[in-house]
């Protein structure tokens, strides 16, 4: 059985998670297990993708960066928001122990939030064209993935009580015709990590794999 260690972690500043995420990849590149899923919030912030994005900011940079920091970032995709409310995952998994297939692993990622939004009564699917979950025509959860060496890294961002405000200053992921959403907004209140308990879960059964916690302290 496949061997995944989740590091449950609270707000992080972006820069900061980024490195553990590096770190994280080193350990699974020496066999320290099969996967490391990190999850957590960020302060508030703005990550540009190899895609581009900032033909998509509606304001001016310098009121923008007043509001949130900004970033390029490695991952697919276009400009996206994070901030308080927002369950970030990091899944830093090998992929030698899965598929090395890109396309199915964004699927699968795409099939956590999909099982999960189900537990909650709400259905939701896929738009071929966009990477993501989607509640209608309005996209729930964003996905932009890194891979190197089929090792993977950045990963979703699941608005459970985000501050929507945020993505009215933006063109999110480029898209102009589509809205965005989060549960909050779709009758739900629940905790946040007891969402990302449930998350947690479904990515054990997408996977199919054994998820065990580690700490801080674990990441070398």
């Amino acid at each position: 059985m496949r061997k995944v260690r989740w590091l449950k972690l609270g707000e992080t500043p972006y820069l900061e998670a980024k490195d553990m995420q590096l770190k994280a990849r080193d350990m699974v590149k020496q066999g320290f297990a099969d996967g490391i899923l990190m999850t957590l919030q960020h302060p508030p912030v703005y990550t540009v993708g190899r895609s581009g994005g900032f033909d998509n900011i509606l304001i001016p940079m310098d009121e923008l960066k007043k509001i949130a920091e900004i970033y390029e970032v490695e991952r697919g995709g276009n400009i996206t928001f994070h901030g308080p409310g927002q369950i970030v995952a990091y899944p830093v998994f090998n992929l030698h122990k899965w598929e090395k297939d890109v396309h199915l692993y964004v699927d699968r990622l795409e099939d956590v939030i999909i099982r999960l939004l189900a537990d909650y009564g709400i259905t939701a699917g896929k738009k071929p064209e966009y990477p993501g979950v989607w509640v209608g025509d309005e996209k729930i959860c964003a996905i932009g993935a890194a891979i190197r060496q089929w090792i993977t890294w950045h990963g979703i961002a699941f608005n459970v009580s985000t501050d929507l405000k945020y993505f009215h200053l933006i063109n999110p992921c480029g898209i102009k015709e589509f809205g965005v959403t989060s549960l909050e907004k779709l009758g739900i209140t629940e905790d946040i990590q007891c969402v990302t308990d449930k998350m947690v879960g479904k990515f054990r059964d997408v996977f199919d794999t054994d998820i065990e916690e580690m700490t801080l302290h674990d990441l070398k």
